[in-house]
């Protein structure tokens, strides 16, 4: 009975948690336990780690490349926020969690951040009372400046810009007076560059800004040093615009790509190269002709105004010897003319001939003896003709096509012969010649023009197409690869530990029914099981297997220590009969 409660009561013992760790633990020695906590204390370091490599991949950028004031004015703002941040490896940059880099850039511009290392006119809102008129003056061009900076910096292509101004003061008198003047100076992104139309875009952006100043009055540079104002100017002195290239690559794309089209469903896709080359006329002309042809055609002649003058005139003038004789009428002449005189004769009657013996001329008609002597007629008749003039204005096209060059290439075709292997066949001069058509008409050819093709037909060469930059040197790559032997080294590290170091300590505590390490059932226990693992792990050994190993080993062990084996029953007996 006293057997039986001692049982019940370890039994009761074991079941405690705590005590069963203590016996689970009490079966390692100390090296193992001290393994065990190193091994434990190394995978929850290396679990930590990893957490914060993974933070730190969800923190992205926030604003690079700025001014240390901009910078600490960002921080300040940010602290007082309390928005997490961190900085870069090279300290360029400010990283901010990747959900609330749109909220803090929007909350951050509202504060006026960053300001990009220039004032602008909010310079003006802190003058102080009393400031001198040339204090005030030199504050608003000061803030003029980097106002005009801020805008160029927005331009997607310029990292930094600075504008300086040169303004003079005005004067009354005009031979004195100066045309002001600016200079930009520009800090581009690498790899980036300004074309033509841009470069003239900030010279008239900083000449609107500044009354008198002139797009040509204003310098750039970039931050090589290199003059980019002076591009725009010599386009400007050629006569040239910047997108006249541009217009002459399209014409030349849109026809390669007509002859292209209509060469595919022929030769098949990509078996045909082609070329053209076009002469765009971009002269500008306008031509005024005024042309006069003379008006003499009776059925064409054209009459404009149309005024006749007829005059009569019966008084008499001063005529032979002066006195009193010469001053008298002369006596009418009898002559038989007149005489007998005609019953009912007096003025003829419109539209009738005038009577014999009258006179009819400038409305007047009357008897010729009744009119005085001498007696004058005059008649005078003016006709104006229409002028037949032509007036014409002709105003050239702009960019005409004044001749188009082309040239095909058509690779050979592709035949199997008898062996099963691909050979090249040219093609016949009637297929070449249909080609050939086939492009004139695409392309729009005009001989009168000048316009000329070449077909030929030849043999492709393929060529490995190399990759434009190789994996060692990509930086992308290069990074893909780092985070993956960083990533692939902690899972190492930690599976070394858990399968290696920690597996076979907790194989070793959760061994059922192990004594204590001091006792020498523990030892035999320690043994018999350590050789049913090592057998295990080649074939699972049954319980009878284990029993009967369990009891070799006890039977080697008396023979060798029968002392031991015999206070060990004796203590067991002793204890059992108590």
């Amino acid at each position: 009975m006293a057997a039986a409660g001692t049982e019940t009561t370890e039994i009761a013992g074991a079941g405690k948690p705590l005590d069963r760790a203590r016996e689970a633990l009490a079966r390692l020695s100390d090296k193992q336990k001290v393994v065990l906590i190193v091994s434990i204390a190394a995978i929850f370091a290396l679990l930590v780690v990893a957490g914060t490599w993974l933070r730190q991949s969800e923190f992205k950028v926030l604003f690079s490349n700025i001014s240390e004031r901009d910078g600490g004015a960002i921080i300040a703002a940010l602290e007082q926020m309390n928005i997490p941040y961190q900085f870069s490896n090279s300290g360029s940059a400010i990283l901010v969690p990747e959900s609330r880099v749109h909220d803090v850039r929007l909350r951050l511009a509202s504060q006026g951040l960053p300001r990009g290392g220039a004032v602008g006119f909010e310079l003006m809102e802190a003058q102080k009372f009393g400031v001198s008129q040339f204090a005030e003056q030199v504050n608003y061009q000061r803030g003029l400046e980097g106002e005009l900076a801020r805008t160029i910096q927005s331009i997607a292509a310029v990292q930094a810009a600075r504008v300086h101004l040169a303004i003079p003061k005005p004067s009354v008198f005009m031979r004195e007076e100066q045309r002001p003047s600016a200079s930009v100076m520009l800090n581009l992104y690498p790899g980036r560059t300004l074309d033509p139309t841009q470069v003239a875009g900030i010279q008239n952006l900083v000449a609107a800004s500044v009354p008198q100043l002139t797009p040509a009055s204003v310098t750039l540079l970039d931050q090589s040093g290199a003059l980019l104002s002076r591009k725009k100017n010599a386009l400007l002195e050629a006569g040239l615009d910047p997108t006249q290239a541009s217009y002459i690559h399209q014409v030349e794309a849109s026809i390669i790509k007509r002859v292209e089209d209509i060469l595919a469903p022929i030769v098949g896709p990509d078996n045909a190269r082609v070329q053209i080359a076009a002469d765009i006329d971009f002269s500008q002309s306008e031509q005024t002709a005024e042309t006069h042809r003379p008006n003499t055609t009776p059925p064409d002649i054209s009459i404009r105004s149309q005024q006749t003058a007829e005059t009569a005139s019966t008084n008499p003038s001063a005529q032979g010897v002066p006195g009193a004789l010469s001053n008298q009428p002369p006596v009418p002449p009898t002559a038989p003319l007149t005489q007998p005189a005609v019953a009912g004769a007096g003025p003829a009657a419109p539209g009738q001939p005038p009577v014999p013996g009258q006179i009819n001329a400038a409305g007047v008609q009357a008897v010729i003896a009744g009119v005085g002597q001498p007696l004058s007629t005059s008649k005078n008749a003016t006709i104006n003709y229409e002028v037949d003039k032509t007036i014409r204005h002709t105003k050239n096209a702009v960019g005409t096509i004044r001749r188009l060059s082309g040239a095909v290439v058509v690779n050979q075709r592709q035949e199997i012969d008898k062996d099963g292997k691909s050979v090249s066949k040219p093609l016949s001069d009637a297929e070449i010649k249909q080609i050939s058509d086939l492009v004139k008409e695409a392309m729009g050819f005009n001989k009168d023009r000048g316009d000329t093709i070449s077909v030929a037909n030849a043999p492709f060469t393929t060529l490995e197409k190399e990759d434009g930059l190789p994996l060692w040197r990509d930086q992308e790559m290069l990074s893909l690869v780092k985070d993956l032997l960083k990533y692939g080294a902690l899972a190492g590290i930690l599976a070394y530990l858990l399968l290696g170091v920690v597996r076979p300590l907790l194989k070793t505590i959760l061994q059922p029914g192990a004594a204590s390490e001091g006792s020498v059932g523990g030892t035999i226990d320690l043994l018999a099981g350590d050789e049913g693992e090592g057998e295990g792990e080649e074939q699972a050994p049954t319980a009878a297997k284990l029993l009967e190993q369990q009891l070799a080993k006890a039977r080697e062990l008396a023979q060798q220590d029968p002392r031991a084996v015999a206070n060990i029953i004796r203590a067991w007996t002793g204890t059992n009969a108590s």
